[in-house]
Parts: structure tokens; sequence; C-alpha cells
């Protein structure tokens, strides 16, 4: 008689009948050993990925940039349009009646106006006729 052999529980059932399987699937112990195998399996793919991403570079593959830079140089004059400040610089007052004059913001955008469709029904005449 041909047995059933469970990868999970790394066990032989007694026989293969679809009853015994149904009833050592539903086990608690099995089901710990399902919920286990998958756990190991995310912990090993997690752990693949980070040393992918970590590693060092391969041949062909760009350089992970380094968080430094130039250092910025200071800007001479006013700010281009659209990168004033919104308030005011450090040590300096608020204009006359204590608030900031209000920024215009982006332009509002209006969807294209398109005439209304009425149904009609036959003997109807149109309203905008």
């Amino acid at each position: 008689m041909p047995k059933f052999y469970c990868d999970y529980c790394d066990t032989y059932l007694t026989h293969d009948s679809p009853s015994v399987r149904k009833t050592h699937c539903s086990g608690r112990k099995h089901k710990e050993n399902v919920k286990d195998y998958y756990q190991k399996w995310m912990e090993e793919q997690a752990q693949s990925l980070i040393d992918k991403t970590t590693g060092p570079p391969r041949p062909g593959m760009m350089p992970a940039p380094h968080m430094g830079g130039p250092p910025m140089m200071p800007m001479m004059g006013p700010p281009p349009p659209g990168m004033m400040p919104v308030g005011p610089a450090p040590g300096m007052r608020p204009p006359m009646g204590g608030h900031m004059p209000m920024m215009p913001g982006p332009p509002m955008m209006r969807p294209p106006s398109r005439p209304m469709m009425v149904p009609t029904r036959p003997g109807m005449t149109r309203p905008d006729r």
C-alpha cells in the first residue's frame, strides 16, 4: 500500500487516502510546520535582497551615489521669480500691519467647456435651438 510523504512535516503517513491527508493537513503540528517553512523562506528572500543591494557593485552596475555633493554657492542678487521666500528673513520685521502679503499661487486650471448634451425624445425640440 503506498504511503504519503509530507514535505513540511518530513514524515510518512500510514497510508494514502483523502481522509488521512485531510486529517493530517488540518492538524495543529502540520499547520505550524507550514507556517515555519514559509517564514524561513521569506527570511531567506529578504536576506538575499539585502545582500544584493548592500554587497559590492557588480561589473556593469553604476556605483551608488554618495550623499555629499559640491558645496552650494551663495546666490548673488534677488532670487528668480517663484523662488521668493515665504516668511520674513531672520532678523527682519514683518511689514506694517503685522502680516505677510499673500503670495499668488499657481494659476487655476479650468476644464474646457463643452455644450451640455440633453437627451431628446422624438417630437421634442432641443433647448439651445
